[in-house]
């Protein structure tokens, strides 16, 4: 693997939290992914004395390494019948370490919150590779690698608290605009497809383990509709809710 050299700040990407200002909270609050709720109180205790600090972007980083097709589809897609170069989402299963590398990259440059490998990892946004069966597996993994990363760092450093946020990017269709500019009444997709689409991935964020939810980039409002009432129906369904 080529080595994730446009972030470093100074060290090696896994030397841990040195360098990164501490958090100042009171070390009780910190709880297990069990207990969610208190997610939300510990983020408005560090918030109300600091500014955290989100990471920075991924794919400019990847693409920067230049994976050849047979990196991306690694073993498990080896005989996938469609082209797979550029879907950095599937990096998670195929090239866990580049993404791994990535994340400590950027909690070594000080983060407060890393966001999962998952900006296209919808059904919708996947079946340009013909990837939509494996939505919940990526989800997950990217969830896991990211929630094993920050575990890491906060035994190093456990008076400065990671988080990790579950990426859900604005898919590739739009419900508010027609893509045939002879039939402006034509939609690609329905709001129910849009919203089955991201509350696929919710699963496979929640269930990975991920401390909150970012919905960005959004370039459609009824698309970023669809996916806070698919956040919102998932919540109700489990009785439980995240930031």
């Amino acid at each position: 693997m080529r080595p994730v050299n446009r972030i470093e700040p100074g060290t090696s990407n896994k030397s841990g939290a040195a360098g990164a200002p501490p958090g100042v909270y009171n070390i009780a609050m910190r709880t297990t992914t069990a207990l969610r709720p208190s997610t939300l109180d510990l983020l408005h205790s560090l918030l109300a004395q600091r500014i955290l600090l989100l990471d920075g972007p991924k794919g400019t980083l990847i693409q920067s390494l230049r994976l050849s097709e047979a990196e991306f589809r690694g073993e498990q897609f080896r005989d996938h019948p469609r082209d797979l170069r550029g879907c950095n989402d599937l990096l998670v299963l195929t090239r866990p370490e580049i993404v791994e590398d990535i994340h400590h990259a950027h909690l070594s440059a000080g983060s407060d919150i890393i966001q999962t490998n998952t900006f296209n990892a919808t059904s919708i946004s996947l079946s340009d590779y013909g990837l939509e069966s494996q939505v919940y597996a990526i989800n997950r993994a990217a969830s896991e690698l990211a929630k094993r990363v920050a575990a890491e760092f906060e035994a190093i450093a456990p008076d400065h608290p990671r988080f990790v946020a579950g990426s859900m990017g604005p898919t590739t269709k739009s419900l508010s605009v027609s893509p045939d500019v002879n039939n402006p009444a034509f939609r690609a997709a329905t709001f129910d497809d849009v919203a089955a689409a991201y509350a696929e991935q919710v699963r496979g964020l929640v269930d990975g383990g991920v401390d909150l939810l970012i919905v960005e980039t959004a370039f459609d409002t009824l698309n970023l509709k669809a996916a806070l009432f698919a956040i919102d129906a998932f919540f109700e369904d489990r009785g439980t809710r995240l930031p």
